[in-house]
């Protein structure tokens, strides 16, 4: 009587065991054949193509090492610099020759030693760039290229600052000369993000990302040296501070509406081969102005308060740290009818209540 059952799925487990065996010997085709063809062949043939086969098995090796081991990423980082105790308002001298260092310049520098001095910047990797064999793109991957989204997107709140820093926020009312120590640290910090040592057009050579950034660092931290001393301006005005924060919230903007663009994507199941890179840059960039939006507090005290905005601070704050407690092992982009979570959806309406927070800020500057 169960024999019609029994013969039903034998043979559906027979026709999956086939399917799977047609894949595997798909994929392992171009490898069957290139064993052939150089089973023939001499040493000086076969030398150079086991040493370029064991660059590439090292290559991708170390790209899985670099692309799964983040580093130090503790959403409380900012913590650790205890601005209250250790900073005063930038600028501000202490009768003795001596002015107090710039907190935002300080995290600034720490961000981008955090990418390429204590971690390895992944975007430059040569094997991250050209993918599986120049066949399957990271992106498409949702492992692979996560990491590099998120030193991306912490990146891009340090292109920012270092933008603000030069126009404003190192200068005397726009009209004294630009520092040019920021002025050299915001071309570095602006390099291209997926700059190598080699490239294929001369003369073949360039400064990698990794260096250039490197260069952005001494040049932030030789301008707070500049500070220490009173040799350089910090002007921690309302208005720059107002400026600023225009800035930052429109940052914000542009990163929800690509978030917005992905979650119109989204499918019943969640499975979405882009959501990953998306929300590990927007995880990156919050990550990334939770520590420069809380040295601007330190930097700009007396401005707070004076317009009494400590407590607006306070819980944009911690909206921060709800935002940075979302840290799924794989990201799924459910749609609205989906009963999967989508972990777009999350960090996208956590951004939104910062940027809220913010313009709410920036607001009471403006009466």
């Amino acid at each position: 009587m169960l024999d019609p059952v029994f013969d039903f799925f034998s043979g559906m487990f027979y026709w999956i065991g086939r399917a799977i065996g047609k894949v595997i010997a798909w994929l392992i085709w171009p490898f069957v054949t290139f064993r052939n063809w150089l089973r023939g062949k001499g040493w000086f043939i076969k030398i150079p193509v086991f040493l370029i086969l064991l660059f590439l098995a090292f290559g991708y090796l170390y790209l899985f090492y670099i692309t799964q081991f983040w580093g130090n990423t503790d959403p409380q980082y900012s913590s650790k610099y205890d601005f209250t105790q250790n900073y005063k308002a930038a600028g501000e001298s202490d009768g003795e020759g001596k002015c107090a260092p710039s907190a935002m310049v300080q995290v600034t520098a720490d961000l981008i030693e955090r990418n390429v001095v204590n971690d390895v910047w992944v975007p430059s990797n040569p094997f991250h760039k050209m993918g599986f064999f120049f066949v399957v793109d990271w992106k498409d991957t949702p492992f692979f290229d996560n990491k590099a989204a998120f030193q991306l997107g912490i990146n891009q709140s340090v292109r920012r600052t270092a933008v603000e820093l030069v126009d404003r926020l190192g200068r005397v009312r726009g009209t004294s000369s630009i520092n040019q120590n920021l002025q050299q640290a915001r071309e570095s910090a602006n390099y291209r993000e997926d700059a190598w040592v080699m490239t294929l057009t001369p003369p073949f050579f360039q400064p990698s990302t990794t260096a250039r950034l490197k260069e952005a660092r001494k040049e932030l931290l030789a301008f707070n040296d500049e500070l220490i001393n009173c040799e350089a301006d910090f002007d921690v005005r309302a208005d720059n501070l107002l400026q600023f924060l225009d800035r930052v919230t429109a940052d914000i903007g542009s990163t929800s509406e690509i978030l917005q663009r992905r979650m119109e994507e989204a499918g019943f199941l969640g499975f979405d081969r882009r959501a990953d890179d998306r929300f590990w840059f927007a995880y990156g960039q919050l990550y990334g102005y939770h520590g420069i939006l809380s040295a601007m507090q330190s930097d700009f005290r007396e401005v707070f308060q004076q317009r009494n905005i400590n407590t607006l601070w306070t819980r944009t704050l911690g909206q921060l740290d709800d935002a940075l407690k979302t840290r799924p092992f794989i990201v799924v982009n459910g749609s609205a009818s989906s009963i999967v979570k989508s972990h777009m959806e999350s960090i996208g309406f956590d951004l939104l209540r910062v940027r809220s927070n913010l313009v709410e800020m920036r607001d009471v500057l403006d009466r």
